[in-house]
């Protein structure tokens, strides 16, 4: 395993702050501790982008919005629509929920098409997209078959988990992801991380970045609660 600083660790963190129940001042209390702590990112709900940036202007931490949270089955117009507002608001990066619904159909076509409108707005705004997989719903088939079709859609993230589904990521899932598109695009960890050991295995696996809700415990060397 692999030694890191405290610094170090969080420069890969993507604070989640996406709770349902989350307040302003859940949002602004976050923002305060990754600009203290020197987290890489804030990924927030859509309506709170605005909020995350102006919070977060003139730090280190970027701010991220999600689109299509949680369930990634709105339409691909609203998908689209929700990109353009992010970055509008100031959103630097961006983390799309796949539509897991229709890869289990079978309808490849569409769950490209789909993550390719997401990119068609962010790319010339240069602006990383993050396809969430939810590996969870997913066989190791599928996860392949998944990272092909966001490698295609010339994303730059496949992302393992939104923490809503029942389950998060998990080593074998991140094996999969690494074999099948590590080489092409970047690997994010995310949901159920909850030690400093977790998060140091998904770096030492080959991830790029680590999605945590529960930042400071881990950074601390604590153990977090729930699921994100």
């Amino acid at each position: 395993m692999a030694t890191y600083t405290k610094a170090e660790l969080a420069k890969t963190i993507d604070h989640a702050v996406l709770k349902p129940d989350m307040t302003d001042d859940d949002v602004r209390a976050n923002a305060a501790m990754c600009r203290e702590r020197g987290v890489g990112c804030l990924c927030v709900r859509p309506s709170d982008v605005a909020l995350a940036a102006h919070e977060l202007a003139g730090s280190e931490t970027i701010p991220a919005g999600v689109i299509g949270f949680p369930y990634g089955y709105n339409r691909t117009e609203a998908k689209a629509l929700e990109a353009r507002l992010a970055i509008e608001d100031g959103a630097a990066e961006l983390d799309m929920v796949m539509n897991v619904g229709k890869l289990l159909s079978g309808e490849d076509a569409y769950v490209q098409a789909d993550i390719e409108a997401v990119v068609a707005v962010a790319k010339p705004k240069g602006v990383p997209v993050k396809v969430i997989l939810e590996t969870t719903l997913l066989t190791p088939e599928q996860i392949a078959a998944a990272c092909k079709l966001a490698e295609a859609a010339k994303a730059d993230f496949v992302k393992t988990s939104t923490g809503f589904a029942g389950g998060g990521a998990t080593p074998e899932a991140i094996d999969i992801m690494i074999k099948t598109v590590g080489d092409t695009m970047q690997v994010k960890a995310s949901g159920g991380i909850r030690t400093w050991e977790d998060a140091v295995g998904y770096l030492d696996q080959g991830c790029n970045r680590l999605g945590i809700g529960a930042t400071e415990a881990v950074l601390d060397g604590g153990e977090a609660d729930g699921d994100y």
